[in-house]
């Protein structure tokens, strides 16, 4: 990686631990709702999946370990296989991908998320239903993060913006 991929990861991870603060978050049954989702879709549909896994999964879990711990594993691992499902699935980031394959990647994305934070939930509380409760909410994160990045990827300048920095050597 170049110094100018890294600049630009370090970016976006930034982004991503700020956005996992609880103060930025809205409170919901069962827990907070998190902005820091939109970040982690538009990081898989970017980046390589490697680099997707580092800036989403670790800047996710740093987020979790300096604002709320508990959970910062199940974070690290479902956000790590979200964006690694939403990067190969989009496919090769030269070009912008198909609204079709866009559409499809954050739609498997979404699903390990619910399903990851979902079975980590009822892992890390030993309480079913406190997973139950939160998977409304999680489907809704989901769906916003879906919709604006969706808009971000097709109707602004951000990917031509982003690749023509990412490769510049």
């Amino acid at each position: 990686m170049s110094a100018r991929q890294v600049t630009i990861s370090a970016l976006f991870m930034a982004v991503t631990i700020i956005l996992s603060a609880r103060f930025l978050s809205i409170p919901v049954p069962g827990g907070h709702f998190y902005i820091n989702g939109i970040v982690i879709f538009l990081v898989g549909l970017l980046f390589p999946p490697l680099e997707a896994m580092v800036v989403a999964g670790i800047g996710s879990f740093l987020g979790d370990f300096f604002f709320y711990p508990t959970p910062m594993f199940v974070t690290l691992v479902t956000h790590s296989l979200q964006v690694a499902v939403i990067s190969v699935v989009v496919g090769p980031k030269e070009t912008k991908a198909t609204k079709k394959r866009v559409l499809l990647a954050m739609s498997l994305g979404a699903m390990v998320d619910i399903i990851g934070y979902g079975l980590g939930r009822a892992f890390l509380y030993a309480n079913l239903q406190y997973a139950m409760m939160k998977l409304p909410f999680d489907v809704l994160a989901a769906v916003l993060s879906i919709l604006v990045v969706y808009c971000l990827y097709f109707r602004t300048s951000i990917v031509k913006d982003f690749q023509a920095y990412w490769n510049l050597r």
